[in-house]
């Protein structure tokens, strides 16, 4: 079902300052006297009938790059003029299509036949160009900027609205009439912004404007006389591939985070085999090896005469200066974290990672294995147990508790009778006052390091401001 337009006063709406404002309106709305950046319940008090949508400001910034990717059909060079138009230098360009007016011709027809209006200015600088796209439409001759920006109002010279205002009050409404006036009053009535707009729209003076930079692109294809079809045919030309495509993201400084390599056979029918690794890398022969798997469960069919290899994300990858030994070590934990990745998920693959609090539960988190920054030192230079686990409650025997509040003699953990044979402390650490954790209302507690008589290493603590004689907890055990 296509959409027809309404014959109906429409605004797109965006939410500003913590209220709902006009982001953009027709003509028929601005007949009303609605203005953008107007409030929405005052715009209904002017025009009941409003029609109204939310706006969606990245799409259109993405939809307005894809057309100036489109206007490099006119000219090699095109900028982006805020967030509604294009900048186009046609110099050079416009006798391929007979001159500059077949040239706006053909522009706007092809946007027409899209379903897009557009107004459309020429002249010699941008600042003309701009004016008359948006209030007198057409062509600005050599020499005749002047002529044809002086009956235009002042916001046609891209000035800010209160000068605009200060101006009309004296009477200065069109570019003309702030042409006239002597530069050095206006030089020292207004903002230097004022005669710089006006030179830059007549040429006196330069203005630059970037042309818009397309990201580079990092791909190799293999085009094959005779189609392959044996894994280890496919994998020769894969090699090779990497090999161009490492290259080129060398130079860069580069690394790929995902490629994507696309099989295209006979019979016209492509697969594509994706490999998201788990750092950013350039290394050919151990991508080569990890798409050795991907490579293997593809149908090759009546055979395969063209591959392409693609690095769909990169990130910068500078020179490594490591030893050997430990280059070797990390690469190998990357490629195993990469192969299992592809298999249950870059992101199911966790590590711990140091959290800088004192409290145990809260020292570590986990974070993705892939890509995420190496580990911090630890905050705390004191030894914690390889396992952590919540408090479990031990049962003191024998002689009870020692003086000074040191761990009992023997107790019983698990369902075991245990010896202290060497214990070290205490650490006291107090809880996060301005956190709510249940597990730390008892409040501060005194840990030990005990090591039994039958070799278990614990991590024990009390509570000693408890009023009844202190209970012991195990929460965690050493290596």
């Amino acid at each position: 079902m296509r959409a027809h337009p309404v014959d109906a006063p429409f605004a797109l709406t965006l939410t500003e300052r913590n209220s709902e404002r006009i982001h953009d309106l027709c003509p028929r709305a601005e007949s009303f006297g609605l203005q953008r950046g107007m409030t929405l319940v005052h715009a209904r008090s002017f025009c009941p009938g409003l029609l109204t949508r939310p706006a969606d400001p990245d799409a259109d910034q993405r939809f307005l790059r894809l057309l100036a990717r489109w206007a490099t059909r006119y000219c090699p060079w095109v900028g982006l003029d805020g967030r509604d138009g294009l900048f186009l230098d046609i110099t050079g360009s416009a006798h391929l299509l007979g001159g500059e007016a077949p040239l706006l011709d053909d522009i706007r027809a092809r946007l027409a036949r899209a379903g897009l209006s557009a107004r459309l200015g020429l002249a010699g600088t941008p600042g003309a160009a701009w004016a008359l796209a948006r209030f007198a439409e057409g062509i600005a001759p050599p020499g005749e900027s002047l002529s044809r920006l002086g009956p235009l109002p002042l916001s046609a010279l891209r000035l800010a609205d209160q000068t605009c205002t200060s101006l009309e009050r004296l009477g200065i409404a069109t570019v003309s009439d702030l042409h006239n006036l002597p530069r050095a009053t206006v030089a020292r009535r207004y903002d230097a912004d004022v005669l710089r707009r006006l030179d830059q729209a007549l040429g006196a003076t330069g203005e630059q404007i970037s042309p818009l930079q397309e990201a580079p692109g990092f791909a190799v294809r293999l085009t094959l006389p005779d189609p392959i079809g044996l894994l280890d045919d496919v994998m020769a030309g894969t090699r090779r591939l990497t090999g161009h495509l490492c290259a080129q993201l060398d130079k860069a400084q580069k690394g790929a985070r995902m490629l994507r390599l696309t099989l295209r056979r006979v019979d016209q029918e492509s697969q594509a085999v994706e490999l998201r690794l788990a750092r950013p890398m350039r290394d050919p022969e151990r991508i080569a090896a990890l798409f050795e798997r991907g490579v293997g469960a593809v149908d090759a069919g009546y055979g395969i005469d063209m591959i392409r290899l693609e690095a769909v994300e990169i990130e910068a990858l500078g020179m490594r200066q490591l030893d050997r030994a430990q280059n070797r070590e990390k690469d190998s934990l990357d490629d195993l974290v990469t192969q299992l990745g592809n298999r249950l998920g870059l992101e199911n693959i966790l590590r711990f990672q140091p959290v800088d609090s004192h409290i145990p539960e809260r020292s570590f988190t986990l974070v993705p294995a892939a890509g995420s920054p190496p580990a911090p030192a630890w905050p705390s230079r004191r030894r914690r147990p390889l396992r952590l686990f919540a408090p479990e409650p031990v049962i003191a025997s024998g002689s009870g508790v020692r003086q000074g509040g040191e761990p009992p003699p023997r107790f019983r953990w698990r369902g075991r009778s245990l010896t202290t044979a060497q214990a070290e402390g205490p650490e006291r650490i107090t809880p996060a006052w301005w956190e709510n954790d249940d597990s730390w209302r008892g409040g501060l507690r005194d840990y030990w390091r005990v090591e039994t008589g039958e070799g278990r290493r614990l991590w024990l603590f009390h509570t000693p401001q408890a009023p009844r004689a202190p209970g012991w907890y195990v929460q965690g055990e050493f290596a």
